[in-house]
């Protein structure tokens, strides 16, 4: 029994000391005096993080949308009120789905991809040679790649909605007939920028730091092996997507707890 205890207490123990080295890693990184050649490094990383991401977040976008305006029109012709298919559609991508979708996509192919390359860094010893010339890696390798994944995140969950907005309208309007004016009218007058937008914006804001947190603290802290490198990757994966619902409930709970 107090084999056990002990064993937990130095589980709790060594997870918060991890998540200490997270918190001192992710300070000195950010905390970087901006230079000419890191607007350079940094536009890099927006094309790899973000740039390429554009095609399963368009794709993704496009189907969700058309699935959501099938669905709302099913839904909403039960009771008559098949022409505010346009509202539905709206309202559950910019507060709900854009984000979180579009944050899970993320986390998947540029998280990972983040993880991979600082582990693979650090395996080949670039990370250790940069330590050597007197060059911090936390400010060259790690600093750009974490404000690129901050910056495209929330780009990439705007595209993700009005591609998602435009779906819908293809499925209800062209396909099952519902007038293009109260699909877009319906729209504007139920979402509301203040609460509706801006607040789908802040969640993808908050799902951009935590994954792109986890993503180089993983690659910076992995084992330099190539199980080493593969777990931290599958980690960065699981991690960011249980942080990513877990926190999309507390800050739905926040935003739209008392919305009827």
């Amino acid at each position: 029994m107090i084999g056990l205890i002990a064993d937990l207490g130095s589980g709790f123990l060594g997870k918060l000391v991890r998540i200490g080295q997270a918190w001192l890693m992710l300070m000195q990184a950010i905390i970087v005096q901006p230079k000419a050649s890191s607007l350079s490094r940094l536009i890099q990383q927006l094309y790899v993080v973000g740039v390429q991401s554009l095609i399963i977040i368009l794709v993704s976008a496009l189907f969700i949308g058309m699935v959501l305006g099938l669905q709302g029109y099913t839904l909403l012709a039960a009771y008559g009120t098949e022409q505010a298919v346009g509202q539905m559609v709206a309202l559950t991508l910019v507060r709900e789905l854009s984000p979180v979708v579009a944050a899970l996509l993320f986390a998947g192919r540029a998280g990972s991809a983040l993880t991979a390359e600082i582990g693979l860094m650090k395996a080949t010893e670039q990370l250790a040679s940069l330590e050597m010339f007197g060059v911090d890696p936390l400010h060259r390798i790690v600093a750009p790649r974490f404000w690129a994944g901050i910056i495209s995140l929330p780009l990439l969950v705007a595209i993700f909605s009005l591609v998602g907005i435009y779906g819908g309208h293809l499925v209800a309007v062209d396909w099952l007939g519902v007038y293009s004016g109260s699909y877009w009218g319906n729209m504007q007058q139920a979402v509301d920028f203040n609460g509706d937008v801006l607040n789908g914006m802040v969640k993808a804001l908050v799902f951009a730091f935590l994954i792109s947190w986890t993503a180089v603290y993983q690659g910076y802290t992995c084992v330099p092996t190539s199980q080493g490198i593969s777990a931290a990757t599958t980690r960065t994966v699981v991690y960011s997507s249980l942080a990513i619902l877990g926190f999309d409930f507390i800050l739905t709970a926040l935003m739209f707890g008392g919305t009827v």
